[in-house]
């Protein structure tokens, strides 16, 4: 298969493009076979991405807003709303949902998926057994993988703590934590510390998801990973409160981000709908500091978070969805020198084998989309696509 006249953002080639912007990609098999500037340079029939890597999900929480209600401006609203509904989860209630987010997300082009766990307790919840049935299943389709969202303060129980930590170990899951402004926070995430160098895991922390100025876990976790020379991945989500405090407190955190090598995974939808005011205009947003993110090397993710659950209501695992809000809302222009934010920075976070740049070699899991050029990009005919899968085409939009 040739696939001709395509843009490939700059963030995306894995080869060497001199002053060339369009290209013909050929695919044999499994794999993209050769990379090569088009003959003409002047008009482009398209943008060619890697397949597309969500990097934080619920799929044990999604499509119950129905059950649930939507929380209105209120993160703890939505986190009692469904802690409640989550009594009555088993297997069977599950399962149809988890498929169901599986197969939208395939649909659209991913090709990975991280997914947080509710466990709130020493004992695994109903939704891991679901998950490790679906990983096997969907195996060579979405690499699947888990993170346990534990609040912080289960930590302090220590028994409870291991328990979790094994069991997560033995299912192959990276370990979690909910931040947020905890009574003897330090101490508390140094046992998480604990328990991952302890077995062996990586971590990934919901942290600082509020408006809070003195909000400081992500700083705390930065120090922590320096003062232990934690060499696992860390990825931490959320991270709105960076964008509440003094410039110069917000660069010092960062700057001990990037020594840490920590992965900010931003997540436009839900933090946008549910951070600050209801009854007037929000100001200001729930967004954390993406662009000086960047500006220290730190090229941050940006994933779909909630889907129709009691903290969004809305949205669907179409991560160029995301990717278009978070465009508007965060000022990433030009558009396409952020489409790393779906594709090469969450296989970085992730651990992925193939970190999503396209080059000679690489497997020919893409996304074409419609898109001629930049100011297509987030528009819902630029967004058309045509999903392909180890070399053959599995979805074509055609509207």
């Amino acid at each position: 298969m040739k696939l001709e006249s395509l843009r490939i953002p700059s963030r995306l080639r894995g080869f060497a493009a001199g002053d060339a912007q369009v290209f013909d990609v050929t695919l044999a098999g499994d794999r993209v076979q050769a990379v090569a500037p088009s003959a003409s340079q002047s008009q482009a029939r398209g943008t060619l991405l890697s397949a597309l890597v969500e990097a934080h999900a619920h799929i044990d929480k999604n499509y119950t807003v129905q059950e649930v209600g939507a929380a209105e401006g209120n993160l703890f609203a939505a986190i009692d709303r469904m802690a409640k509904h989550r009594a009555g989860w088993s297997g069977q209630t599950l399962r149809p949902r988890m498929e169901r987010a599986l197969h939208e997300a395939w649909q659209s082009g991913t090709r990975a998926l991280r997914t947080h766990i509710d466990w709130v307790e020493g004992e695994p919840p109903a939704a891991l057994a679901v998950f490790e049935a679906l990983r096997e299943e969907w195996r060579g389709r979405i690499e699947l993988q888990f993170v346990s969202l534990t609040p912080l303060d289960l930590f302090a129980d220590l028994a409870a703590g291991e328990r979790i930590a094994r069991e997560v170990k033995r299912a192959g899951g990276v370990l979690g934590a909910f931040v947020y402004r905890n009574e003897g926070l330090v101490h508390k995430l140094g046992r998480v510390f604990d328990l991952a160098q302890d077995h062996g895991l990586g971590l990934d922390f919901h942290v600082d998801e509020g408006l809070d100025a003195d909000a400081s876990g992500l700083r705390s976790i930065a120090q922590l990973m320096r003062a232990r020379d934690f060499r696992r991945g860390v990825v931490c989500g959320h991270c709105c409160s960076l964008a509440m405090q003094d410039d110069a407190v917000a660069n010092e955190t960062l700057a001990l981000c990037a020594g840490a090598g920590i992965h900010i995974v931003a997540l436009p939808t839900t933090n946008l709908y549910l951070q600050g005011a209801w009854d007037r205009t929000p100001v200001p947003r729930g967004i954390t500091r993406i662009h000086e993110a960047a500006a220290r090397g730190l090229r941050a993710s940006l994933a779909t978070d909630n889907v129709q659950d009691a903290f969004y209501p809305y949205g669907s695992y179409d991560l160029l969805e995301t990717f278009g809000l978070g465009v508007q809302m965060a000022h990433l222009a030009p558009a396409e020198e952020w489409l790393d934010a779906i594709t090469v920075s969450p296989a970085k976070a992730l651990g992925l084998a193939w970190d999503g740049r396209i080059a000679p070699g690489c497997p020919a899991d893409l996304v074409l989309l419609a898109a001629t050029g930049e100011h297509e990009l987030v528009g819902p005919r630029g967004r058309r696509r045509t999903v392909i899968r180890g070399g053959q085409e599995i979805l074509e939009q055609t509207r």
